[in-house]
């Protein structure tokens, strides 16, 4: 007979209950049919009464938890050392790891498919695919200047009425990024896409204009990688749209921004556009990276287009739905950690 439905505490008043009612005088015959249960099971809690009612106590269902609440703050320390730390040639805890980690320090062996379970419900973890970053990184220089340097660009920017404009590029592929999807076990889904690496390249800019800090996003797509005269063509269209010549310009140190020649003739040509280097190394400083994550590798994965057209009219698509949804832009400068005020 399987256990009866109840918690440890409710199973076991269910049974002094019954183990009163038959010392009363209550034929066993009755109780057992009142309770529910086996006439022998009756029999064996009225001996087992007999040694003291604390013997119809209830264990709790499911198996005991074999690492402790310390040792599983203890294994949660060792984890967040880094696989490296504890001998492993890089930086991935697989369940094999971890299992063997277990072993190692506790003494207790688990099957590697029940710790990933084990990783999820008892420590909270979920795997992840690492987000690289470079070592040549000045994680100082950094800091420094997103606390210090940055307040100090967007002050006299919007002093002096100009928007605050974050600019990249990037391109987007026939060869679509990759992302995990839903399937029957066993059944790996197929993309089928084109072996070739045509292309579109695109120029985005994130605006924050200087009296409402109103958000837009505006964007360029081109059929080939993107060149000075280029650039030179989206501020000029940039300038157009805003309405303005006052444009304070934050973008990273690529050959094709301000160390052209054709883009340096064209700043000097016109001094309302200040142009500020981003730190090297920390492209999550601009929230400009961000519509790319979010259309290449969220809205647009797994997108096998057909030819570059249709990858044209998705990409415009998507980016045109953000031009739409300030809220989403004001996402990215938020994950920046910017101090910005919108």
């Amino acid at each position: 007979m399987s256990r009866p439905i109840g918690t440890a505490v409710e199973l076991e008043r269910r049974r002094r209950q019954a183990v009163d009612a038959v010392n009363r005088g209550e034929r066993p015959s009755v109780v057992a049919r009142l309770f529910g249960v086996n006439r022998n099971s009756l029999y064996r809690w009225r001996v087992a009464a007999q040694q003291g009612m604390e013997a119809l106590q209830a264990k709790p269902s499911g198996p005991t938890p074999r690492l402790s609440d310390d040792q599983l703050r203890e294994l949660d320390k060792l984890l967040r050392q880094g696989a490296k730390a504890h001998g492993w040639p890089n930086a991935l805890w697989t369940t094999a790891r971890v299992a063997q980690l277990i072993r190692r320090h506790f003494g207790i062996s688990y099957h590697h498919d029940h710790v990933g379970r084990f990783l999820r419900q008892r420590l909270g973890w979920t795997p992840q695919k690492p987000e690289r970053r470079a070592r040549e990184r000045d994680e100082e220089g950094i800091q420094r200047w997103k606390q210090e340097t940055f307040p100090k660009i967007a002050r006299k920017t919007f002093a002096r009425g100009a928007h605050l404009i974050f600019l990249d590029e990037s391109g987007y592929f026939l060869t679509p990024t990759v992302r995990r999807t839903w399937a029957p076990r066993g059944e790996t889904p197929i993309l089928d896409t084109w072996d070739r690496r045509d292309r579109l390249s695109a120029i985005s800019s994130l605006s924050v204009s200087p009296l409402s800090h109103r958000l837009s996003l505006r964007f360029t797509l081109l059929e080939k990688n993107v060149h000075a005269e280029d650039v030179v063509a989206y501020l000029q269209e940039l300038q157009r749209c805003l309405g303005t010549n006052r444009l304070t310009v934050l973008w990273d140190g690529s050959r094709i921004h301000d160390k052209a020649q054709l883009v340096q003739e064209y700043l000097a040509q016109h001094p309302g556009i200040v142009t500020e280097r981003l730190p090297a190394y920390a492209p999550e400083l601009n929230p400009d990276e961000l519509v790319w994550s979010w259309t290449k590798y969220g809205k647009l994965a797994n997108l096998a287009a057909h030819n570059k057209e249709v990858l044209w009219d998705a990409v415009v698509d998507e980016l045109v739905y953000l031009h739409q949804h300030p809220e989403l832009l004001s996402s990215f400068i938020r994950k920046t950690e910017l101090p910005l005020k919108l």
